[in-house]
Order: C-alpha cells, then sequence, then structure tokens
C-alpha cells in the first residue's frame, strides 16, 4: 500500500519488449535501499523489483500492466513518480492508494495561476460516479483533492509549487496521458450496497 506522497523522480532507461509484456528499467535515486521483491509505485502503478544494480532498478511489466496504465507509453528519458511501499510504522499523510490503476485519463488544461497550477483531466465515463467534491484521487502515483468537477467527468485539481517541482508533473502538456486510481474505499462500499 502507498500513501500517494511521491518521494522523488526517477528516469526511464528502458522499455524493452519481451513476448506479449517489457521489461522496464528506471533510475532510481532511493535503488541502494530496495530489495528483490520490494515494491514500488511507478507513476502510481505498483511494480515489484525484479533486479538491482544500483541506481538502475529493473521491472517486469505484464500484458494486462501495458493495457491498463500508461507505462508502455512511455519513452526513454521520461519522468516518472516514484514512491516505496507505506511502512507500518511510518506516518500516514495522503490516502489509500494500493497502486492498481483503474484506467488513463487525458491531461486536458493546466493553468498556471500565482504560484499554482490549475490541472484539468477527463476520466472514462465508468469512473465518474467515483470521483465527489474535495475526494481524493490518484494521478500517476500522487494524492490529490479534487477542487471542482466539470461535465461529470473532467475533475480539476489545485497543484501546489512542492508537488510541481518535485513530481512529473512539471512535464505535462495538454493531451498527456495519465494513471488514475480512485478511493478504493468508495469501490468497496459500491460492491457491499449492491449486495
Amino acid at each position: 500500500m502507498f500513501t500517494g506522497l511521491v518521494e522523488c523522480t526517477g528516469k526511464v532507461l528502458a522499455i524493452t519488449p519481451v513476448q506479449t509484456g517489457a521489461r522496464f528499467t528506471v533510475e532510481v535515486p532511493f535503488a541502494a535501499e530496495l530489495a528483490l521483491g520490494d515494491s514500488v509505485a511507478v507513476n502510481g502503478c505498483c511494480l515489484t523489483v525484479d533486479k538491482l544494480t544500483p541506481p538502475q532498478v529493473e521491472f517486469d511489466l505484464l500484458t494486462q500492466t501495458l493495457r491498463v496504465t500508461s507505462l508502455g507509453a512511455l519513452q526513454v528519458g521520461s519522468l516518472c513518480n516514484l514512491e516505496r511501499a507505506m511502512g507500518g510504522a511510518g506516518r500516514f499523510g495522503g490516502h489509500l492508494v494500493m497502486g492498481h490503476i483503474d484506467a488513463t485519463a487525458e491531461v486536458l488544461s493546466i493553468e498556471p495561476v500565482g504560484q499554482d497550477h490549475r490541472i484539468t483531466i477527463r476520466i472514462p465515463q465508468n469512473l465518474a460516479k467515483y470521483i465527489i467534491d474535495k475526494g481524493s484521487i490518484a494521478m500517476d502515483g500522487v494524492s490529490l483533492t479534487i477542487a471542482a468537477i466539470h461535465n461529470t467527468c473532467e475533475p480539476e485539481f489545485w497543484i501546489t509549487p512542492h508537488t510541481w517541482q518535485r513530481t512529473s508533473m512539471h512535464t505535462y502538456r495538454p493531451g498527456h496521458v495519465v494513471n488514475i486510481e480512485v478511493d478504493m474505499l468508495a469501490k468497496y462500499v459500491e460492491k457491499m450496497m449492491q449486495r
């Protein structure tokens, strides 16, 4: 489990096709602190460390991962957001993020507002029911609060200077595709209410 508080960014070094999946190599600043089998959220997607050659870390991307996430669209040199799995004794500062991507979304607009930035994205229609004003969503692994909702499928976020600089968000442009994870608790409540 993760918190959505990105620790740092890493650089994509290679994406090598392997049968129907891929081998994903990332330069990870905290690679020396990892062990084989550890979980790392890469742009919000929980991946398992398969090979370590610090600062390089290699992960396997499954067919399902390539289908559901935007990881396969990254290029060598792309920045990605990184977070280690939450430790049991740590403080919890974001929201519950599982690293299980629900869908991808398109960045519609990015607007500087003073020292902040306002980002609007378009999510798939089937996820609209999980989006509420002042609710939480993880975008490329970043825990964000929904500031407003336009046309039911277009949440708006205000990004602080800290988040803008410490994550890959400063590289976004309209049309950029991001990974989205909606609130897990909302999905559980929905399932229980259906019963």
